[in-house]
């Protein structure tokens, strides 16, 4: 029997309810924001990837999906959100309309990494970006949608970490700082870092191996080099989510993963589900759109993986209860009373109710586990004497109680109690 690709996972509708919430909730906070929906194609033109993500990144370099069409060009499945947006942003002229253009996405995105807790080779993001507005009031208001997204979850146990990686000018400073820093020990380096070293020393800042942490911890700081310009925008920044009441840290070890970031960058961790990990992460890259051979236009955003939310949510207890059943049964007892029962659900469906009725031929004691199974919280049993009153035997499975209602008061009776 052929089985499901490694890193994927199939989602049953035993569990679809979950995300079902996470998607509801994350439109229902960008409504309030307005943020509007955005949806782009589920495989780009490599290149586009390749500029906006960054060369230097692993996602780059070892985990796109990339394949030849037939027609020879080269295509990849969508590693993230951001790239795909600025494309459209940019292609369908956008930044010519009313601005700031605000915009969130729920997308599969696809990396070749090694599957484990919270991390597949399929994986889902919910998304935000927002374009024109260069202001620290834009990050703040990015931010505080992120940060309510996340209470809306139930989340407590979350903390907001904040930095400013600064502009390409100051940040040439810094990379020649980092140089200096790291060049008595490029032999201790893993070979990735040292090709960081030289196209983006930054990066190395988020290396994972651990001789490269330790030796991170020692670097230089961005924050003790930023201009004047991206100085006070931070502290703009940091004012605005102070007066909301968005409790942050500032941590200068916040340098994000993908190389279009620019200013001010965040991330939302949380050790609940284990080793501290990240839940949600973003930030301003106002070059991107630059990158990608376009007008500069700034933006900022944020994107999380709904699988790892999931493992934080259970840890916190707070995953939402199951759906519940269908509001009736129908039960028949005979060939003409399912054929009426047939009937009357459909009748029934068609008012808004829902409702399941027998398609097993089973018996009618077979029938009421199967109910009870389903979560049903009324079960209307039909045979020959209730065809024959034109009235069901309405049974309530959470008291056991039972009355006769006629069928053409079904409908009444039941949204008068559910």
């Amino acid at each position: 029997m052929i089985q499901i690709p490694k890193g994927c996972k199939d989602v049953l509708p035993s569990q679809a309810y979950l995300w079902h919430h996470i998607e509801e909730t994350a439109r229902e906070t960008a409504r309030r924001y307005a943020f509007y929906e955005i949806r782009t194609p589920v495989f780009e033109h490599t290149e586009l990837f390749a500029r906006g993500v960054g060369d230097t990144t692993d996602i780059v370099n070892k985990e796109m999906y990339t394949f030849l069409d037939k027609g020879g060009r080269s295509v990849t499945l969508r590693p993230e959100g951001t790239a795909g947006v600025a494309r459209a942003f940019s292609e369908h002229g956008l930044a010519g309309g009313v601005l700031p253009f605000k915009a969130y996405y729920l997308v599969s995105a696809f990396r070749y990494e090694r599957p484990q807790a919270g991390r597949l080779r399929e994986f889902h993001q919910f998304g935000a970006e927002l374009y024109g507005a260069a202001g620290a009031a834009a990050d703040a208001e990015t931010i505080s949608f992120a940060d309510a997204f996340l209470k809306n979850l139930g989340l407590k146990d979350v903390a907001l970490h904040i930095n400013s990686i600064g502009c390409k000018h100051c940040r040439a400073q810094y990379h020649r700082a980092l140089k200096e820093y790291f060049a008595p020990h490029l032999d201790e380096l893993c070979e990735d870092c040292r090709t960081r070293y030289e196209k983006n020393p930054m990066r190395m800042l988020d290396c994972k191996a651990e001789g490269c942490k330790r030796l991170a911890a020692g670097a230089p700081e961005m924050l003790d080099y930023l201009c004047e310009d991206c100085r006070a925008h931070f502290e703009q920044v940091n004012r605005l989510l102070g007066d909301a009441g968005v409790a942050f840290t500032v941590d200068p070890g916040i340098v994000r993963g993908l190389d279009y970031y620019s200013r001010t960058v965040f991330e939302f961790v949380s050790d609940a589900a284990g080793a501290q990990g990240t839940v949600l992460g973003g930030g301003r890259y106002d070059t991107l759109l630059e990158q990608l051979g376009g007008k500069s236009v700034p933006a900022v955003g944020f994107a999380a993986g709904m699988e790892r939310l999931l493992m934080v949510m259970e840890a916190e207890h707070c995953l939402p209860a199951a759906d519940a059943g269908p509001a009736c049964y129908l039960a028949g007892m005979d060939a003409p009373s399912r054929q009426k029962a047939f009937l009357l659900a459909e009748a029934l469906r068609r008012v808004g109710i829902a409702c399941e009725v027998d398609l097993m031929e089973r018996s009618i004691k077979a029938q009421f586990k199967y109910a009870d199974k389903t979560g049903a919280r009324f079960v209307a049993v039909l045979g020959e004497r209730e065809l024959a009153e034109g009235a069901a035997e309405m049974k309530d499975m959470k008291t056991s109680c039972s009355e006769r209602v006629k069928f053409e008061e079904l409908a009444n009776y039941l949204q008068g109690r559910i």
